[in-house]
């Protein structure tokens, strides 16, 4: 066990910098150009900032209690570690980013302005552990933080009060140890009894009253009814009567009898083919039910008769998550496959579409604002993992997870030729500058090459580069198209390192080199940065490093420990990073939290 597990020496004479990486040597050469290098120079962050501008993304796969409207028109929902404000007519977003990991629910205030979100365990030394953020949705600006060291795992509901105009908040931690014995999946304050708090779950719809600070409950009472494996939704009238969806694809009004006990009044049994995901009370006196399954959601008058009207989820999209309605009465629906749609029962236009597996491949068009992504979706392929586009625009080249790798015309999407050389992963994928070869650096520990004819349309192999000792995950092309690393189109080696110290790279997309070594933190293993992007005017390179930043330095970067910009949106590992052909603007992806993040550099 090495206890330092990054540390730098720079020999002079001999004109590299050396690194040792968990104990092993490597050797960065310098351009024969530097002639002084000080390893304990300091090197300075960039003039250039980068502020968050668009998220591309939206947790509907795992989370809840995700989707509302503002009275400003726009609605709220979250992905990674961030809050989204979408005017989904003018595709404006603004951002609220005080969280420091996965935020997992929201709850609007009664006066409409005010937000709660809560969030889960994550890095951050200060506030790293779950909490809820209590915040103004017009200004950003962070009220209250609340619940640091009182939750467990995660905050996974959030609710203000009604009755009392919003003066109590109540929370619920994502743990075994709570009132409730069962996994809560929804809280929410009676909207006309006060310190009365109707809670569901694994197998209960439970109301409880507070009473001299001590919560009292009573469960629900089922009767001739099948009691469900999950309540999976509540919603209220305006009246105060209390819907819940189940597992079953029932629909429940639950009512108070003379007794005190809280029993079934009506149902409507079967409603879904499977789950009801979710109630929903409309402004006009109706509800909406929708299915997680058979993606449908139908309309109900308050006895729970269906009125005639539904619609339905396009497939492939998921199913329903969570409805809710806009100021122009339109309603906005959650999918279980991430996505947003908006429009009418009858007619639902997708809004956002965002990944919902792992995402690693990430490409910037080279002429065009635009970017390609590939994640482990698995939507019409083998779960993607890299990707990459020709030098002309207009091809696109991915690499799977199987070892695949196919070529995609990207004005028709229509698949050009697939080819599997490799035995596992294709880690990453390249095209030469001239796009006269493609290079696929796999798992298996070999770079295959292909030479390209047609405009990127007719492929064939020409060799494998053999002999590293593990996976190729990054790889490079020198502007005259010659070098990968290694020789092309032989694929021989090229067995000194020292002569390739002055060849100039197309891209700068490997972790490791004299000109980017600062980019790596102190205490770092070798695996914390996985990605690495230079802009097109050689002035800056952004990295992607797994504790959820996005960081920004000047470039070269070769000073270790150089100070850069660190920013945080993201919840997990970001996988990725590139700049749009202009630099104007810089993609990052994520990785487990699936969402793409754009930023403008200012």
């Amino acid at each position: 066990m090495y206890n330092v597990f990054l540390k730098f020496y720079f020999l002079t004479e001999e004109g590299y910098m050396k690194i040792y990486l968990r104990g092993r040597p490597i050797y960065l050469y310098a351009p024969s150009s530097i002639e002084q290098f000080d390893i304990n120079d300091p090197e300075e962050p960039p003039n250039e900032q980068l502020q968050l501008e668009y998220v591309h993304g939206y947790r509907g796969r795992d989370a809840r209690n995700n989707l509302f409207c503002l009275p400003s028109g726009e609605v709220i929902y979250f992905t990674a570690a961030i809050v989204v404000m979408h005017n989904l007519e003018s595709d404006k977003q603004r951002h609220y980013i005080g969280h420091t990991d996965d935020v997992k629910c929201l709850a609007i205030h009664p006066d409409k302005v005010q937000i709660a979100s809560g969030q889960v365990a994550g890095h951050d030394d200060h506030e790293g552990k779950p909490h809820v953020r209590i915040w103004n949705s017009q200004t950003l600006e962070t009220i209250h933080v609340i619940g640091l060291g009182d939750f467990e795992r995660a905050v996974c509901c959030v609710s203000f009060s009604k009755v009392d105009n919003g003066h109590q908040l109540v929370a619920v931690d994502d743990s075994n140890d709570h009132s409730s014995a069962d996994p809560v999946l929804a809280a929410e304050f009676h909207p006309t009894q006060k310190n009365c708090i109707v809670s569901c779950g694994k197998g209960q719809i439970t109301f409880w009253t507070l009473e001299a600070k001590k919560l009292n409950k009573k469960s629900g009472i089922f009767g001739k009814h099948d009691k469900p494996k999950f309540i999976l939704s509540i919603t209220f009238s305006k009246a105060g009567d209390v819907y819940s969806g189940d597992s079953n694809g029932n629909i429940f009004k639950w009512a108070k009898d003379p007794s005190g006990s809280f029993k079934i009044t009506k149902s409507a049994t079967g409603a879904h083919e499977a789950g009801v995901f979710f109630v929903y009370m409309m402004n006009d006196g109706t509800i909406l039910s929708g299915g997680g399954k058979d993606r449908r959601i139908i309309q109900w008058d308050d006895s729970l008769k269906p009125t005639g009207a539904q619609g339905e989820v396009p497939e492939g999209f998921g199913g329903v998550r969570t409805i809710t309605e806009d100021t122009d009465g339109n309603i906005v629906v959650g999918t279980t496959r991430n996505c947003l749609f908006k429009g009418s029962l009858e007619q639902l236009k997708v809004e956002v579409q965002g990944h919902m597996d792992e995402l690693w491949g990430l490409a910037a068009h080279p002429t065009e604002p635009k970017f390609l992504t590939a994640g482990s979706d698995k939507l019409n392929t083998d779960p993607a993992h890299s990707c990459c586009i020709h030098p002309n625009g207009q091809v696109a080249a991915i690499g799977t997870e199987t070892g695949s790798w196919m070529a995609m015309d990207l004005t028709n999407r229509n698949i050009l030729c697939t080819f599997k050389d490799a035995a596992e992963q294709i880690e990453c994928i390249q095209y030469s500058p001239d796009g006269a070869y493609l290079a696929a650096g796999s798992r298996d520990n070999g770079i295959y090459v292909y030479s390209v004819e047609d405009d990127g349309q007719k492929y064939s192999k020409v060799g494998k580069c053999s002999g590293h000792s593990s996976f190729v995950t990054h790889l490079d092309w020198s502007t005259d198209s010659k070098f990968i690393v290694r020789n092309v189109p032989s694929c021989d080696q090229e067995t000194s390192a020292s002569d390739l110290r002055d060849t100039e790279w197309a891209t700068m997309s490997c972790t490791l080199n004299f000109n980017n070594a600062g980019i790596w933190p102190e205490g770092a293993d070798g695996t914390d940065v996985n990605g690495c992007d230079r802009s097109h005017n050689q002035q800056l390179i952004a990295s992607a490093d797994d504790f959820g930043k996005v960081n920004l330095y000047r470039y070269p970067c070769s000073q270790p420990k150089a100070t850069g910009h660190a920013l945080r949106g993201h919840s997990s590992h970001v996988t990725n990073v590139a700049f749009l052909a202009d630099d104007s603007k810089l993609i990052s992806a994520g990785g487990g939290d699936m969402t793409v993040l754009q930023w403008t550099v200012l």
